[in-house]
């Protein structure tokens, strides 16, 4: 309720901030800035010249305001969605752009959970200066429904004002919050979803770069902006990525309410299966005995030097009847067990990604 109620207050305190310095509906009350009209015609075509293909297809711009940037999208999209939740500037941006019949003119909290969007429908989600007028929680939750609310290979734009105020308009408080670029950056990282295919999506950077216009002008590099696409998740180090992962995962046979313990989950591919991290290390940690009903762990076991010390906890933790799987080379584990030798399936594998390697090569190194 606590945090319910923080959210509450961080809104009513950013709706009557907007309220108070939309007054003019004017781009210098938009850009909160005395030489907007100036800054307007340099930094608007930058902006916009960063965006991916969007032609014919579905976009929506969050925070929108008055329109500085509503009619230029209109001009390629398929059908825009602008939507701001001051409703005399999202009037005032109807009476400019009303004309292009691709548009449909919203008030709304883009943090409400009233908030009814399509999944997978959005090819492009734009916003300029919205995230910072949002608490840490509100953009985590954002950028989670952000990436329900895109298709696959759809793309999220937005830039925010970093570590520092840019615009030179007075103010009687100001409650923005001016953060490190990196916090940006882990939030998005960070997103994952699965589909009702079991296929798991992630957010990739496409690009983070700041903008000429200010640095040019202002000397000021604190205005940044990011693209990110959703992609297939590629967060899998081990050979086979989520094919093999998935085979060694079934084979554990798991059910609701379990717990497993991934020793050596690394970035986590296999974790967004069954679980959530710690960062702990295994040949320290403690346990309480008959804590878990599987232990699964892959190229970790390999690296340990003490394996009986390992295994004699790994014995204690496990329940009753509970399961221990490992891949690792020549280690013995004083148990029932079941050994399968997967060399030829792993060789198999090694080539085939080898293989996809060589075939985008350029393209790979580019991304790395």
């Amino acid at each position: 309720m606590a945090a319910a109620n923080g959210c509450g207050q961080e809104r009513e305190m950013q709706k009557t901030y907007w309220v108070e310095n939309s007054a003019d509906l004017t781009v210098e009350a938009m850009m909160l800035d005395s030489k907007a009209s100036d800054l307007d015609k340099e930094e608007r075509p930058e902006v916009l010249s960063m965006l991916p293909p969007y032609e014919g297809k579905s976009v929506m711009e969050l925070g929108a305001g008055i329109g500085r940037f509503t009619g230029e999208l209109a001009q390629k999209a398929g059908q825009l969605i602008a939507m701001d939740f001051i409703d005399n500037v999202i009037k005032k941006n109807e009476s400019i752009n009303g004309h292009h019949k691709n548009v449909k003119f919203l008030c709304a909290d883009v943090t409400s959970p009233d908030l009814n969007i399509s999944d997978e429908s959005v090819d492009l989600i734009f916003s300029n200066w919205l995230l910072m007028y949002l608490s840490d929680k509100e953009v985590e939750n954002l950028a989670e429904r952000m990436m329900k609310w895109l298709k696959v290979g759809g793309h999220i734009f937005f830039r925010e004002s970093c570590f520092h105020q840019s615009g030179d308009s007075k103010r009687k408080y100001n409650p923005t919050h001016y953060r490190e670029p990196r916090f940006y950056t882990r939030v998005f990282k960070g997103c994952h979803m699965p589909d009702s295919s079991g296929n798991f999506f992630e957010l990739s950077l496409v690009s983070c770069k700041c903008i000429g216009a200010y640095v040019r002008n202002k000397k000021n590099q604190n205005q940044i902006c990011w693209i990110w696409q959703k992609v297939l998740h590629r967060g899998f180090v081990s050979t086979g990525g989520i094919e093999t992962t998935k085979e060694f995962v079934s084979k554990l046979e798991l059910k609701p309410g379990q717990k497993v313990l991934d020793v050596g989950c690394g970035i986590g591919g296999r974790g967004l299966l069954y679980g959530h991290f710690e960062v702990a290390d295994c040949t320290t940690k403690k346990y309480p005995d008959n804590t878990f009903d599987v232990i699964y762990s892959r190229d970790t076991i390999l690296h340990i030097q003490d394996k009986p010390a390992l295994f004699r906890s790994f014995y204690k933790w496990l329940k009753p009847g509970g399961k221990h799987m490992a891949r690792c080379l020549r280690t013995l584990v004083f148990m029932r067990f079941i050994a399968e030798d997967r060399t030829d399936q792993f060789k198999e594998v090694l080539q085939r990604e080898l293989n996809a390697v060589e075939k985008d090569k350029d393209a790979f190194i580019e991304d790395f």
